[in-house]
């Protein structure tokens, strides 16, 4: 299997170059953001959810690889979110909880599944980072998430998660957060990892773009923003791609 998204980011973090990655939940997915997220140069996108409630998973990937060439990474949100028609998946383990089940329980039961299917698999330490709301992905993951300005715990997790094996660290305020990730918390993580760092949740303006890679975000992910003013899409990726 070759691992093109990953040597890919891996290449661009070699050369300081910032990425981004649309997040596609499929129960709010319009056709139209295709187009624009092609013309904005979208690096990645993300599908998933931590809550899917129409059924349309594998249709909305269906038509994002015939509408796009953007490579499609699923952002699972349970073990039911897998479809050999994407490129790869983010295999998420939530480092930041205590429940079995999301650290290791759901990958067992997913695990046949994506070893018969062709996707590049990512390893990858999820962190929630409180945000100040109960987010969905809090509420379904039955955890409590680091607290926003306990540096310290954020930072050991991210350490542990790399000691571990995951290939990247993914820390995230949750959809609709309220707070992002502080700029604080993302320096002081991106200090003692050596693997790429993704930042997501609450990035809802074009300086919160900014904070988050100036910060040391390796890769910027933004979903509900765009979901609600999709005109913010081309602004945020070109902030990103500057630095």
């Amino acid at each position: 299997m070759l691992n093109k998204a990953y040597l890919s980011i891996l290449k661009s973090k070699k050369a300081n170059k910032k990425l981004f990655a649309l997040l596609i939940d499929p129960d709010k997915f319009d056709v139209s953001v295709l187009k624009k997220a092609t013309l904005s140069k979208v690096d990645f996108i993300l599908i998933g959810g931590s809550l899917i409630t129409n059924g349309n998973f594998e249709a909305c990937i269906e038509v994002i690889k015939k509408n796009c060439k953007i490579p499609l990474l699923i952002f699972p949100g349970n073990e039911l979110q897998i479809s050999s028609k994407a490129d790869g998946i983010l295999l998420l383990s939530l480092i930041s909880g205590r429940n079995p089940d999301l650290l290791i329980g759901k990958h067992v039961l997913a695990a046949p599944l994506l070893k018969k299917s062709k996707l590049e698999i990512i390893p990858t330490g999820y962190m929630l980072i409180d945000s100040g709301k109960q987010t969905a992905a809090l509420y379904m993951s039955n955890t409590n998430p680091i607290p926003y300005s306990q540096n310290e715990i954020a930072m050991s997790t991210a350490m542990a998660g790399e000691q571990l094996g995951m290939k990247m660290i993914y820390m995230d305020a949750g959809s609709g957060a309220e707070k992002c990730v502080s700029a604080n918390m993302i320096k002081k993580v991106k200090s003692v990892i050596d693997i790429p760092l993704i930042i997501g949740g609450g990035i809802n303006s074009v300086q919160k773009a900014k904070d988050a890679c100036k910060a040391g975000a390796d890769i910027v992910v933004v979903g509900n923003a765009i979901e609600k003013d999709s005109a913010l899409l081309e602004k945020i990726v070109k902030t990103v791609h500057s630095f």
